[in-house]
């Protein structure tokens, strides 16, 4: 899928990714992995939030949960912050 591809589904333009140091990563192969990775996250979510509301779920609610659930999430390498 091209990047006009995404943008026409409502997908955002990936980010900058910075380094702890605020620094942009600049390898080309960790960016790859990144926006690859987000894609896939976005996809997951969106079939989640589907999957939800076709099961009758209230929409609000999900999408509160994801929210909190990222919230809770942190790096399991931790000294690497």
């Amino acid at each position: 899928m091209v990047l006009s591809e995404r943008r026409r589904e409502g997908e955002t333009t990936p980010p900058v990714w910075l380094a702890p140091d605020g620094s942009a990563v600049a390898c080309v192969e960790k960016i790859k992995v990144l926006n690859e990775n987000l894609t896939e996250f976005r996809q997951l979510a969106q079939d989640l939030i589907d999957d939800a509301v076709l099961m009758g779920c209230c929409e609000k609610q999900i999408n509160d949960t994801l929210q909190r659930t990222l919230e809770e999430l942190s790096s399991n390498y931790a000294a690497m912050r």
